[in-house]
């Protein structure tokens, strides 16, 4: 076995195949996962989403056609998660039936999709308090800047109350949901 000798004349060789196979395999898989994603982002572009269903305590986000689920995302909420939105600043996400009613590409966080909190019963039930029942409730992706830590962000719950998703993710839900599509969030 003089070929795997290190002192061997061949032994160059070996090196350069094994680096240009290494160098395949990687590209390889990187351009048969592309072709993954953009199956993935036809297959929701060639479907209606009617409805966004979010789950808080299930920390998941599901786009739905006809009541069924097409794709479901881990979400983060913000750092009081349970229980309805009270007031600007409680950290919490809203409860209820709202509409997705503008999309923000100049965001500081990611791409964002705003949610039309707060309604009628929202702000006459701040007023009731004296509060400031808040608004700029989004789903959104990672502050911007921050993309790369997504995987890793989304293990916590850090928002102001908004949803937050992986920017990947964001880049389907906006090019899946369009404006006025009916939101449903449950505790």
């Amino acid at each position: 076995m003089s070929f795997f000798n290190i002192n061997s004349k061949y032994s160059h060789w070996l090196f350069i195949v094994m680096g240009f196979s290494l160098a395949i395999m990687t590209s390889t898989s990187a351009i048969a996962a592309e072709g993954v994603s953009e199956n993935k982002q036809a297959m929701l572009n060639n479907i209606v989403i009617d409805k966004v269903f979010v789950d808080k305590s299930a920390r998941t986000l599901q786009l739905l056609s006809d009541n069924t689920v097409i794709k479901s995302y881990h979400i983060a909420l913000g750092g009081n998660p349970v229980g309805h939105k009270q007031q600007q600043g409680d950290k919490r996400t809203p409860t209820g039936s709202y509409t997705l009613d503008y999309k923000n590409e100049k965001s500081k966080f990611y791409r964002s999709i705003h949610v039309s909190y707060p309604n009628t019963t929202d702000k006459a039930r701040a007023k009731s308090r004296g509060v400031s029942a808040g608004g700029d409730i989004m789903i959104h992706g990672q502050k911007n800047g921050f993309g790369a830590l997504g995987l890793l962000n989304q293990q916590r719950d850090w928002t102001e109350g908004c949803i937050a998703v992986t920017n990947d993710e964001m880049d389907e839900i906006m090019a899946a949901v369009k404006v006025g599509t009916p939101i449903e969030i449950v505790e």
